[in-house]
Parts: C-alpha cells; sequence; structure tokens
C-alpha cells in the first residue's frame, strides 16, 4: 500500500474584494473547505498547491501566482482518515498558501471530490469552515490583503 505523506497545502481562493472560494466535501455534505491536498512523492510544496488547485477547482495557476505565506498549521488526523498514511502517523503538518483571481472566475469542482462550490464574504466563508486552520487563516486574509487605503483617518 502507497501512504499518504503527513505534509500537506492548504490554498485560500480569493478575490480582490476578499470573497473567499470554499469547497463542500462530497463525502462530507456540509463540510466546507478551501482547497487542500497532500504533497506527493518528490513534489515541491508550490507544484503540489498548484496541482491540487488545478484537480478541485480547474483554475490553472502558476507558482508566481500563489502566495506562500510561510506558515505551518499542525494538526491531529481525523481517525476515520488516518488509514491513508503509516502505522502511527497520527499528526499532518500543513502549509499556507493563497490565490488572488478575478471575480467571476471560472470553476470546474472535482465530482469525486467536491459537490460544489460557493463565493461568501470573507468572515461568513470563515464560519463555515469545519476546518480551524482553515478558518483561522481566512480571518487573516484581510490584513494581509487590505481592500483599499482608508478614506479618512
Amino acid at each position: 500500500m502507497i501512504y499518504k505523506q503527513p505534509v500537506s497545502v492548504l490554498v485560500v481562493i480569493h478575490t480582490p474584494a476578499l470573497e473567499v472560494l470554499l469547497l463542500e466535501r462530497a463525502k462530507h455534505p456540509g463540510f466546507w473547505q478551501s482547497v487542500t491536498g497532500s504533497q506527493e512523492d518528490g513534489e515541491a510544496l508550490i507544484e503540489t498547491a498548484c496541482r491540487e488547485v488545478a484537480e478541485e477547482t480547474g483554475i490553472l495557476a502558476s507558482a508566481d501566482d500563489l502566495t506562500d505565506w510561510q506558515c505551518t498549521n499542525r494538526y491531529e488526523i481525523f481517525a476515520e482518515w488516518r488509514h491513508r498514511y503509516a502505522p502511527g502517523v497520527t499528526h499532518n503538518t500543513e502549509h499556507v498558501f493563497s490565490l488572488c483571481v478575478t471575480p467571476g472566475c471560472a470553476v470546474h469542482v472535482a465530482p469525486d471530490e467536491h459537490l460544489g462550490y460557493r463565493w461568501l464574504p470573507c468572515k461568513e466563508a470563515a464560519a463555515a469552515c469545519f476546518s480551524w486552520s482553515n478558518r483561522d487563516t481566512i480571518l487573516l486574509l484581510p490584513q494581509r490583503y487590505p481592500l483599499h487605503p482608508p478614506r479618512y483617518q
């Protein structure tokens, strides 16, 4: 059996107005998330991020299009998914990226992974996520991508 590596990416896709793309998990209806996926052997993390974005959304992004946040999250792998990992592996290290796209960007979900998608304002998207790391990353978007400078001080 080939086991998944306990190293993954989280890619938050958003517009300049900070509307965030969320995907509904096929195996868990009602569970919403950003793009996620495990690193494959010999693959750089940025390659993992580009591959997962393409596979899950149909968006073809290059390494230059993505922003590497240079931060990681470590979390316990849900018991129901541990069989995918080598015996004894209980935690995953997730590397955070983001991708800013134009409003109305075409999205084509992978039907074996996701039931659908939706665009939500930042705070609503964060509240809809089942994953704490996904929620916390989305909540940091306004700090990393301010919409515009304030008009009045």
